[in-house]
């Protein structure tokens, strides 16, 4: 009962942060119906900023929640940068150019993404700088950490935030309206320009937001490490129905409990033949299952959900 009640704990927290980079592809694909694959990669900068400034922070007179914040800050205002710079550069001139040109193009982005990180950081994994908190909880048996417990709670309200934002407000309401028609919305006054930038600012905060809790919660970052969290993210999203805010968070819950439950049992089921290293295989395993028996997604992706 105890291992039962660790992995949903580590599930929870893992897939928490799935569910906020699936946030980003699901309200790109929503309104653009483009597979943004360089969202990815602007986790992984985001991750690297808010380690690279952490780091040059840390050992000085400044308190740690403040060196924290100043990173997080940091990593966020970098993304929204660069989120809103690959939008209008590299989608915004293919917004009507056939599918599977903005798709190539995101792919190219990730590349250069990649290759700048490398050029910038280095190939070597970066450590985080021990500066969080090290303190831990008894719940039913299991362990959970200070870490964990910011991470699940600050995940879950801005999952909470952002959809009140999609559904409650005048934005959110303007970001429905693009979804359905761009032109249609330019004839309501709808800047469509300005919200798809908004919707790329929004998308590449949560990306930053995620690339710091990913780097603190491993305790390292890589220039490579966005190639593989945004894959399974984009199965999260995938999962729950790509379009779907709602879809994108229960996606990249129930995409970490699985791989966490997977990771915990398979050595037992397999009696040590697939062992826990084996744990990233579910993610896809995941998504072909979907796509093969409900390619819409759990919550599918009615338009009137689609932001």
């Amino acid at each position: 009962m105890d291992i039962l009640v660790q992995q949903l704990i580590n599930g929870l927290v893992l897939g928490s942060v799935y569910a906020l980079i699936a946030l980003g592809y699901t309200m790109v694909y929503g309104i653009l119906e483009l597979i943004n694959f360089a969202h990815g990669e602007i986790t992984m900068i985001g991750a690297m900023i808010a380690v690279a400034t952490i780091g040059a922070l840390s050992g000085g007179a400044l308190p740690i929640p403040v060196i924290l914040f100043t990173g997080l800050v940091a990593a966020m205002a970098g993304c929204m940068a660069l989120g809103y710079v690959i939008e209008r550069i590299a989608y915004r001139p293919l917004r009507h150019a056939p599918r599977l040109a903005p798709l190539i193009t995101a792919i190219g982005v990730s590349i250069v993404l990649q290759n700048i990180a490398m050029l910038i950081w280095g190939r070597q994994y970066i450590a985080f700088p021990p500066v969080l908190p090290q303190g831990w909880h008894t719940l039913l048996g299991a362990r959970i950490t200070d870490l964990q417990v910011a991470i699940l709670v600050t995940a879950l309200v801005l999952m909470l935030v952002l959809d009140l934002l999609v559904h409650r407000t005048r934005l959110g309401r303007a970001m429905r309206a693009t979804a359905q028609s761009i032109p249609l919305a330019g004839l309501m006054g709808i800047n469509g320009n300005r919200i798809i930038s908004i919707t790329f600012l929004i998308g590449s905060a949560l990306a930053a937001i995620s690339g710091f809790m990913v780097s603190a919660y491993y305790g390292l970052a890589h220039y490579y490490m966005g190639f593989l969290l945004g894959l399974k993210a984009f199965s999260a999203a995938v999962l729950g129905g790509i379009g779907n805010i709602r879809g994108a968070m229960l996606g990249g819950l129930l995409l970490g409990i699985i791989e966490s439950l997977g990771a915990g049992y398979i050595g037992t089921l397999t009696h040590g033949v697939i062992g826990s290293n084996y744990q990233d295989v579910f993610a896809f395993f995941v998504l072909i299952t979907v796509l093969i028996l409900r390619p819409s997604g759990l919550l599918g992706a009615p338009a009137t959900d689609r932001a």
